[in-house]
């Protein structure tokens, strides 16, 4: 994920290149993560118990990225419920834990354990950022959900990590998401308000916010009030499935008046957190992202034969792999879709664009303040 570093090699190596150097590290990568996790004395005991109903040996099986599709694809059934301890590796046994949710509006969570996944994922994408519009030792404001799930741990370590103090205004998305589901939409606009005016008290009593976290709907209503750029803002990074061509303009153009830099970005609890493509006009405004390759990769595959790609420009649904030492979790189908677009110099692997909840769902997704 280290943008600086491939886009300092992509001045005297050609695209090919760069894709085929990407593709070497992420199966190096691969076999470095199976064998850890398949691994008596470093494993966790989900895939220690699962390896032993294999008739195969994943460490000797698995030699690159391609070999996972010999996994069956990760069921989320698997992350509902406990024990939840069966998923901390071994050899990370003694040290503390976190435990972050997903989801969770009906029915059990899903949980995934964290030791430092989530400050390496934020400390990478500090990477890709620019110091103009997000200086060092400038103070920031999350405007997002806390509680159990990892956002507002990950956003105040970015903010500490690049030097400033992180303020806060916590929201309950599954209490939005309730008041959507039953129609009380007046409650919810009210909700929205309340968020939105605690934001706005701290942005008026700290003059060195410089930067924001986000998501799509809380920032518009933020910017019917004040103009961000006047109240300091310099940079807002912004997340969401709400992130739509005709957004990513608005925002841009009208929201932040062109004056403030905009980054957005497609992350959740299981993968980390996905780069948007540099912005080029020629995209139209599409919102396109790149995986944390190797440490995740996102696919755009064929909603009723998962192991297949779609073509480039096609719709199909987002097909997650996580590889870290912390976890593991091969060809899980994600509740999105997208299309799917060629590698770029900044990230040469695959990048997902127009991200949107999965259309082949019985039930619509409600996404409320996202």
């Amino acid at each position: 994920m280290k943008a600086a570093s491939t886009s300092q090699n992509a001045g005297s190596k050609s695209l090919d290149e760069l894709v085929s150097d990407a593709k070497a590290r992420l199966d190096e990568h691969t076999r470095e993560t199976v064998s850890w996790h398949f691994d008596s004395s470093t494993g966790c005991p989900f895939w220690l118990d699962y390896a032993e109903k294999l008739k195969w040996d994943p460490r000797k099986e698995i030699q690159s990225y391609d070999d996972l599709d010999k996994f069956d694809s990760f069921q989320d059934e698997w992350l509902r419920g406990g024990p939840v301890r069966r998923w901390v590796p071994r050899a990370l046994a003694e040290k503390p834990v976190y435990v972050f949710e997903t989801g969770g509006s009906t029915g059990i969570p899903k949980s995934r354990i964290n030791i430092d996944d989530f400050r390496i994922d934020y400390e990478l994408f500090s990477q890709t950022l620019s110091v103009n519009s997000f200086p060092q030792g400038g103070d920031w404001l999350m405007l997002g959900p806390s509680g159990p799930r990892r956002l507002r741990l990950a956003v105040e370590h970015l903010c500490q990590h690049r030097g400033g103090i992180c303020f806060c205004v916590d929201l309950d998305p599954r209490w939005v998401t309730k008041l959507v589901k039953s129609s009380r939409m007046q409650l919810m606009h009210e909700y929205k308000d309340h968020i939105v005016n605690q934001a706005l008290t701290l942005l008026r009593a700290h003059d060195n916010i410089q930067c924001l976290f986000t998501t799509p709907k809380l920032l518009e209503a933020l910017c019917e009030k004040v103009s961000l750029s006047k109240m300091g803002i310099k940079g807002v990074f912004c997340g969401g499935t709400q992130l739509t061509a005709q957004f990513h303009r608005f925002a841009r153009d009208e929201l932040l008046e062109g004056r403030v830099e905009f980054v957005p970005t497609y992350g959740n609890t299981l993968m980390g957190l996905a780069c948007h493509k540099p912005f080029d006009p020629v995209d139209q405004y599409s919102v396109i992202y790149h995986a944390p390759s190797p440490r995740a990769m996102i696919e755009v595959v064929d909603p009723d034969q998962p192991d297949r790609l779609v073509e480039y420009g096609e719709v199909g649904r987002v097909r997650l792999t996580t590889l870290t030492k912390e976890f593991f979790m091969p060809r899980f189908l994600e509740r999105d879709e997208a299309v799917r677009h060629r590698p770029c110099e900044a990230y040469p692997w695959d990048g997902a664009g127009d991200v949107r909840p999965f259309s082949g769902f019985a039930t619509p997704i409600v996404e409320g303040v996202y």
